[in-house]
């Protein structure tokens, strides 16, 4: 865990540095000499401690900033204010707890294990991100991913998110909805520094009460409004308030969908059985494999599979060297009428083959999240 520790004394700073480099050799601990005034931005930690006899207005709104800006930092605050009026403007401002000064070991410790097994929580408890990219062109990876996303929110009662980063040509919310997008992925980035679950959701057309799809920019020229950092931030809010956060990549490879196939934790790229198809897939594997990205990371899907083709399913995982994670049928007529028409193909045709080879695939997905989160999940009711 990464512990950042203010104090106005060295005295104290130094002993509260030993204190929690003797609970855990592999924290890191960087101090700071000074007022909470001292801490500068970005903050680099999980947890802030703050050692300051007191706190005024100034501090606490400080804090409260430091809080939004940074949804996933804890704040330990050590000092001689007790009273509850106080105490209460402390949590407002976002302070997880207030220790009394000078701190006793006996109450600093066990706060600081409280919030490393809170953090640990979350983390297990984190939304997935699943990437869906084209091999080539016309590969169905936006239909894919669309219609995947509505099959993850009605069938398995998930909270989805699908973000279009196909930022020059995407149009992933016209194949689920025909609503005008109230603003689009460009718009955010420009008022990044209002991001929170309100403006996000907000900014995304809602295909369901519970999946929303966040739009590429009307216009190509805005892709450029679109930073690597600008994804970051998203990923690790959109993370925190939905169980699935898909992207539509498109098939560029730039700065932008770098950062996002890296955060990313599983990586769909769509093929069909056919030369074009093998080819370039075998070029894109090659890229994520000088990225460094895990083989375990990395699911091929078949688009459009029709048994008794030209290239066989057998022929397409000897030539990648790995099995198909899946294969989804081919069903043009169902498959155009969704994408014409902007209704998700399990509204429109749920005896579709496709309908129910998306069915299968939520299932599984949502399978293995329940899987993930059930540990710690368990280990909670064990102790209420």
């Amino acid at each position: 865990m990464k512990i950042t520790v203010v104090s106005r004394t060295e005295k104290q700073l130094l002993e509260l540095s030993r204190l929690l480099r003797e609970r855990n050799g592999a924290d890191e601990i960087n101090a700071i000499l000074g007022k909470l005034q001292r801490l500068q931005e970005p903050v680099d930690c999980q947890l802030l401690l703050l050692d300051q006899p007191t706190l005024d207005d100034a501090d606490l709104d400080q804090l409260e900033r430091i809080s939004t800006g940074y949804p996933t930092l804890a704040v330990i605050v050590i000092c001689q204010q007790q009273e509850p009026e106080f105490l209460m403007q402390a949590m407002r401002s976002g302070v997880r707890e207030v220790l009394a000064s000078p701190a006793d070991p006996e109450q600093l410790l066990p706060a600081v294990r409280r919030i490393e097994e809170k953090l640990q929580n979350r983390v297990r408890a984190l939304g997935k991100v699943l990437a869906f990219i084209s091999c080539k062109g016309g590969s169905g990876a936006t239909f894919l991913a669309t219609n995947l996303g509505y099959a993850l929110a009605s069938q398995e009662n998930k909270k989805v998110a699908l973000f279009d980063l196909n930022l020059q040509f995407g149009d992933a919310s016209l194949f689920v909805s025909d609503h005008k997008p109230p603003a689009t992925l460009a718009q955010v980035a420009q008022q990044i520094h209002r991001l929170d679950p309100s403006f996000l959701a907000a900014s995304m057309v809602q295909v369901s009460p519970n999946y929303g799809v966040l739009a590429a920019p009307e216009d190509p020229a805005h892709a450029n409004d679109v930073k690597p950092e600008h994804i970051s931030q998203l990923l690790q809010l959109a993370r925190q308030h939905y169980d699935f956060v898909l992207l539509d990549i498109g098939r560029s490879l730039d700065a932008v969908s770098v950062r996002a196939l890296d955060q990313a934790d599983m990586i769909f790229p769509i093929l069909q059985l056919t030369l074009p198809y093998i080819r370039d897939g075998k070029r894109l594997l090659g890229v994520f494999r000088s990225l460094d990205y895990r083989k375990d990371k990395i699911h091929l899907i078949v688009n459009r599979y029709a048994p008794g083709g030209e290239i066989r399913l057998s022929d397409c995982e000897d030539a990648f060297g790995t099995r198909m994670f899946k294969t989804v049928p081919n069903h043009y007529e169902a498959a155009a009428a969704s994408v014409n028409q902007g209704v998700p193909i399990l509204q429109l045709a749920k005896a579709s083959p496709v309908s129910k080879a998306l069915q299968e695939l939520a299932r599984t997905l949502a399978g293995e999240a329940g899987e993930e989160t059930r540990g710690w999940l368990s280990k909670i009711l064990k102790r209420a």
